[in-house]
């Protein structure tokens, strides 16, 4: 699957919400995230690929139901939109393929954990995420869009800060 998106920063979380909803964006997800990123000491996922492991327990809040997911992610490219290949999926016992993971060499880091609260409108998701304090402080949106089109008329629909559209991912923001 490759996805395209952007992340705006910086956001009023509930100014947001509320444009979404006035629009008549639907709420589609409300969860609990624990992600567990693994890489090798050296970074050779990072490096090689431009990509990373990660094993993702998803509450959902909706439903009461936690899943678990294995994704291995990669940058194709970052221009004006990032895209992204995801492989994926669903495991039945995350603990175990974390042991068999590091087994092969690649260490588990520190866990950040996430909440995401989703909304639906037309084909834009926008999500609105708030990790724990160490992983990034600041709550952002992240737009999930099928093209540049797409993403343009998202901004022109919340009126969004063209100054604040990144295409970095969380390890590059939490530098910055």
């Amino acid at each position: 699957m490759r996805e395209r998106e952007v992340k705006v920063l910086n956001i009023d979380k509930e100014e947001i919400e509320k444009k979404l909803i006035d629009l008549g964006a639907v709420l589609v997800k409300d969860e609990d995230q624990i992600n567990y990123r693994f890489d090798t000491d050296d970074g050779f996922l990072k490096k090689t690929y431009r990509g990373y492991l990660r094993i993702r327990i998803t509450k959902n809040n909706l439903s009461g139901e936690t899943t678990s997911a294995m994704t291995f992610k990669r940058s194709i490219k970052r221009d004006s939109l990032r895209v992204n290949e995801e492989i994926e999926t669903d495991l039945s016992d995350w603990e175990s393929t974390s042991k068999i993971i590091e087994l092969l060499g690649y260490k588990q880091k520190r866990p950040g954990y996430k909440h995401r609260r989703s909304y639906m409108y037309e084909n834009i998701m926008f999500e609105i995420d708030t990790w724990d304090k160490e992983t990034y402080s600041k709550p952002y949106l992240e737009i999930e869009v099928p093209s540049d089109k797409e993403l343009e008329k998202a901004i022109i629909l919340l009126n969004l800060d063209r100054s604040q559209i990144t295409t970095k991912p969380i390890d590059e923001l939490r530098k910055d």
